[in-house]
């Protein structure tokens, strides 16, 4: 089978304005989508639609909805909103497919677009390709076919709220970073529900700031300040969401960084100990630390992995799913990214702001200790993860130099535990982890993840002083380029 040419793991994204993130492309998609994803219904299909707060996504959400109703469908406009709460909806109100606008934590200047089927998952790669072979110019439909669906957000909210009974944050204090995203009024609003004080951070987009010096990715690239703002403000905890709201990373009150990694591993052991874990496993990615793996069989937790992307950790879930007795269970599958998995029959996608919940009803259930009593059962090992910009991917085992300098690398680390060199199902990106014991200290490791990168960039020919950027996942930060 065909790969989809503008399909990657993730939606459709690029560069807000040029193909295939331009209107006429987007109103071409809509009309294919709705052909394909409407099937042969007497009825006119249902598409839920909603979005970020980046400055192209109205353009581009009138345009997919002009082609999806010169298809015949019906179209529920939901405003800004969370992923999951277009996820969630979708699958509730029993539409034939939602739509997201979005690019998660990618630029303002970038966009994308994201299909959920019926039951408010991504789309198979068959779809996808049936959607691109039926891509041709469309006319614009009549906007009567558009209904207004923003008052649906408090049926997500009611939701969200119901997923922890009797949850009392009275008394405790929380730091948000909503990213000038899609969670910038609705995560606020939600926890001053439950009672806690809430003191939220970039909650004012403009269209341009979204993810901007904000948000979860940039708390794991900078922990120093969203650390230091938790302890300042004496916050019980802090949680930063991506521009969609689908990740979240938290900091204790001491202001130290609690990745994906840590989620999953409190999460699995907290429904382990309540018989609530699906098939007592935990699904996660080759990316995942190896702390991970040795907590799960410390604790008697049986660990998957499956390669990287969140399409292949809820296929694990709905296998298991299917398998073993469901009924009161939770599937529990993410990324250290903190997309994190909580499956059961009415959600299929990761929520950051659910995953929050479920990491605060945690801490009450434990006699209301503090985060840090709790992640610092799980020791993590030395671990980065490099990411360089590239023109082209071409395919990375035939390139003889990188083959050569990766045996020299495994050499010049010992202690190397492991190697994960890909390229990224999102963005024109090449990524590697690097993952050793002990004996080998973040900068030794660094050094070696920035040759490999500027490696690959000067085999494949992409310009030099093209973005490299090497994160240490375990502590947070960025490494600079050492001699």
């Amino acid at each position: 089978m065909a790969n989809p040419r503008y399909f990657g793991t993730d939606g459709i994204r690029g560069l807000a304005g040029t193909p295939p993130m331009s209107e006429e492309f987007v109103r071409s998609l809509g009309a294919a989508a709705a052909r394909v994803l409407g099937g042969e219904k007497q009825r006119a299909p249902l598409f839920l639609i909603g979005r970020d707060t980046r400055l192209s996504g109205p353009g581009l959400q009138t345009a997919l909805t002009e082609g999806l109703l010169a298809r015949g469908a019906q179209v529920i406009d939901l405003g800004v909103l969370p992923t999951p709460g277009i996820a969630f909806l979708t699958r509730k109100l029993g539409a034939d497919a939602g739509v997201v606008i979005s690019a998660s934590h990618n630029p303002a200047p970038e966009n994308g677009i994201k299909f959920l089927n019926a039951q408010g998952m991504k789309l198979p790669e068959e779809v996808e390709l049936a959607i691109e072979a039926l891509l041709e110019p469309a006319g614009r439909g009549s906007s009567s076919g558009v209904k207004n669906g923003e008052l649906l957000r408090e049926i997500y909210l009611k939701d969200l709220q119901d997923s922890q009974p009797g949850l009392d944050l009275s008394g405790k204090t929380l730091l948000l970073d909503c990213a000038n995203g899609a969670a910038f009024d609705l995560a606020p609003e939600l926890f001053r529900r439950l009672g806690a004080n809430v003191i939220a951070l970039n909650t004012a987009p403009d269209g341009l700031n979204i993810n901007a010096q904000a948000g979860s990715e940039h708390l794991r690239a900078d922990p120093a300040i969203f650390g230091s703002l938790t302890r300042e403000y004496g916050a019980d905890l802090g949680m930063a969401f991506d521009g969609d709201a689908d990740r979240v990373i938290l900091t204790d009150e001491n202001g130290r960084m609690v990745d994906g990694d840590h989620m999953l591993a409190i999460l699995a052991d907290f429904f382990l100990e309540r018989g609530e874990l699906l098939g007592g496993t935990l699904v996660t990615t080759t990316m995942a630390n190896g702390a991970l793996t040795s907590y799960c069989k410390q604790k008697g937790i049986h660990l998957i992995e499956t390669p990287v992307g969140d399409k292949y950790i809820t296929d694990e879930l709905l296998r298991l799913s299917r398998a073993e007795e469901a009924q009161g269970k939770i599937g529990l599958g993410g990324e250290q990214s903190g997309h994190i998995i909580l499956l059961d029959e009415s959600h299929r996608t990761g929520d950051g702001i659910r995953t929050a919940l479920f990491m605060l009803r945690v801490l009450a259930e434990n006699g209301g200790q503090p985060l840090s009593a709790l992640t610092g059962q799980i020791g993590k090992f030395p671990q980065l993860i490099a990411s360089c910009n590239v023109d082209s991917k071409p395919e990375l085992t035939e390139i003889p130099a990188l083959n050569a300098l990766l045996e020299e690398v495994r050499q010049e680390l010992p202690g190397l535990v492991r190697l994960n060199l890909r390229y990224s199902g999102t963005e024109p990106k090449c990524r590697l982890m690097l993952e050793t014991d002990t004996r080998h200290t973040p900068a030794e490791v660094a050094r070696q993840a920035w040759r490999v990168c500027e490696l690959v960039q000067r085999e494949i020919g992409t310009p030099v002083g093209a973005k490299i950027e090497v994160l240490n996942v375990s502590d947070g930060g960025l490494m600079p380029r050492s001699e």
